[in-house]
């Protein structure tokens, strides 16, 4: 069977980080969305994305195939019944298509309505869905448990040295070539991930659920509290909780991040803080890509939403629920606005903009320090926020 997943109408609400990926490639636990799926089936999946994100995210059509919504983290029991679904036919949530069943010719043309001729199955299991930004920290520290118990079924964790401090270690899990030296783990209340190759270093305090995933660094005196996610090749210090790193990014130094999502290829300046909760106590209000003004999360704690590729000074203060685009270069004293649009440089005092054949210079310079490359595809895909983020730079 061939598997391709799909976004839906949640892709907008989910900007600025399906600004350069699926849905389906954003980080929730200890896994992208995709990765869960392919663990699930055994088999590497395609995209069905926006037209400029498909030269990275190609679309793989077969005779036979089955559409899965790319918003929704999978289960075993929602496994079994895609496994049960006939040509045409849906499984269903709620008024969420999760999974359909079409033929080759047929996937072009579909529009996410409720395919006729076969009555839709409905799912008995309720999944979890990631329809918010906010969702990704919400929902981090089930899918980290989810995702442990996944990945460490049946295999065996490299030994933990005597000069760590681990409470609960049956719920520790160590991948090869990690090394631990001198930290405190605390599991007692979530299953700890340390991914290959990474590293934590003297005097850190991790406590679970948390995951340090493949290559990441936790530098010495880091707190990392539960609910975080700590992506690949990340360097993280100072105080985190409740947070995702896709990967690729840094926050090396003291500072706060909390109840936050940072994607990938960012950089955090010393001392950067965010804030994640209002003096008032009031639930916070973030801006919406969809409704083109802020909206309300419901949230007592919401902290920064920061895009790929986009960078800030020392000592940047970060307000509650501040959403920041693609590629924005950020500095400067006192507290920077909640919505900064993509592409932008400067600091409370103004923005210019940051004019995108600089922006490349830089993200190839970023590559290029973790030997890999910018190529042609990633080019295009900036290019291309480059010029569907405009309108936002005016305002």
């Amino acid at each position: 069977m061939n598997y391709i997943l799909f976004g839906d109408q949640t892709r907008n609400d989910l900007l600025p980080f399906t600004f350069i990926r699926p849905i389906a490639d954003i980080r929730v636990g200890i896994l992208t969305i995709r990765e869960k799926w392919e663990q699930f089936l055994k088999v590497k999946t395609s995209s069905l994305t926006e037209e400029y994100l498909s030269l990275k995210y190609p679309l793989v059509k077969k005779n036979d195939n089955i559409l899965i919504n790319g918003s929704i983290l999978p289960n075993r029991q929602i496994i079994d019944e895609i496994g049960k679904l006939k040509s045409n036919q849906t499984l269903v949530v709620d008024d969420t298509i999760i999974a359909l069943r079409l033929k080759a010719k047929d996937i072009d043309n579909f529009d996410l309505d409720l395919i006729e001729g076969v009555a839709p199955m409905v799912t008995s299991s309720k999944p979890i869905k990631i329809t918010n930004i906010w969702d990704i920290f919400i929902y981090n520290g089930q899918a980290i448990k989810d995702d442990f118990e996944l990945l460490t079924k049946g295999k065996n964790s490299q030994e933990i040295i005597t000069s760590n401090h681990i409470v609960e270690p049956g719920n520790v899990f160590v991948e090869e070539g990690a090394i631990i030296e001198n930290a405190i783990i605390n599991a007692s209340e979530g299953p700890v991930y340390i991914g290959k190759s990474a590293h934590v270093m003297d005097g850190s305090m991790v406590r679970g659920p948390a995951a340090l995933c493949h290559d990441s660094l936790v530098r010495m005196g880091a707190k990392i509290y539960g609910n975080t996610t700590i992506g690949p090749y990340c360097k993280v210090g100072g105080e985190v909780i409740n947070s995702v790193l896709f990967g690729f990014s840094n926050k090396a130094h003291d500072g706060f991040l909390g109840h936050s999502v940072i994607g990938e290829w960012c950089n955090l300046g010393a001392n950067t803080t965010t804030s994640n909760l209002k003096n008032n106590y009031e639930t916070i209000r973030v801006w919406s890509y969809t409704e083109n003004s802020f909206a309300e999360t419901g949230l007592q704690f919401c902290g920064t939403f920061l895009g790929d590729h986009s960078k800030c000074g020392i000592n940047t203060m970060f307000n509650t629920g501040t959403v920041v685009g693609i590629s924005a270069n950020i500095f400067g004293t006192g507290f920077m606005r909640n919505f900064i649009p993509s592409f932008s440089w400067g600091s409370v005092s103004g923005f210019s903009i940051f004019e995108i054949n600089k922006a490349i210079q830089l993200a190839k310079r970023v590559y290029e320090r973790r030997n890999k490359v910018f190529d042609r595809k990633e080019e295009s895909i900036l290019r291309d926020v480059y010029e569907r983020t405009f309108n936002y730079r005016k305002l």
